[in-house]
């Protein structure tokens, strides 16, 4: 495995081990052991063949050749090489596991919303969800009651009818 070959990229070497708090703004390649949290929201995480990281990790793109225990959330994607073992949650918009790679955990596909359509699909108190989300609002397998038959006393706020499976 070849190292990444761009010239901002932080490279955690074989025998370095971090314990603690890692944040950057760079790309960053660990081969060595890493035991804490690591944020690197706008830049990736390469995971070497060497790398052990018991960790939560937060970054735009992860790649893992080596070892991984703990959660992951990436904005854009995940890979899981065939050497890759992953243990722990991942939260990601696009996901890709090669044959031979060993992952054990959930996987939570994120859908690249606007920040208002999350913002309005909040809801209130009630249960109900605002008449302008109505729409984006209800997922798939979900019963939308719109109010719009004839009789008296209908409301015009949807009511979400969640069945549980």
């Amino acid at each position: 495995m070849e190292t990444p070959k761009t010239a901002d990229v932080a490279h955690i070497g074989r025998s370095v081990v971090v314990k603690g708090e890692l944040s950057g703004s760079e790309d960053l390649y660990v081969d060595g052991q890493v035991e804490g949290t690591i944020e690197l929201k706008g830049n990736s995480l390469t995971i070497g063949p060497n790398g052990q990281l018991r960790a939560d990790v937060n970054a735009k793109n992860v790649v893992v050749h080596g070892k991984l225990e703990g959660n992951v959330r990436a904005t854009e994607r995940v890979e899981l090489k065939k050497s890759a073992v992953a243990v722990g949650d991942i939260f990601s918009q696009r996901i890709a596991i090669e044959d031979g790679a060993y992952f054990k955990g959930k996987v939570d596909i994120q859908k690249d919303t606007p920040k208002a359509a999350t913002e309005t699909a909040i809801k209130s108190d009630s249960g109900r969800v605002s008449e302008a989300n109505s729409a984006e609002a209800v997922p798939a397998g979900v019963a939308a009651s719109a109010g719009t038959s004839s009789g008296a006393g209908t409301s015009k706020t949807p009511v979400i009818e969640q069945k549980k499976f």
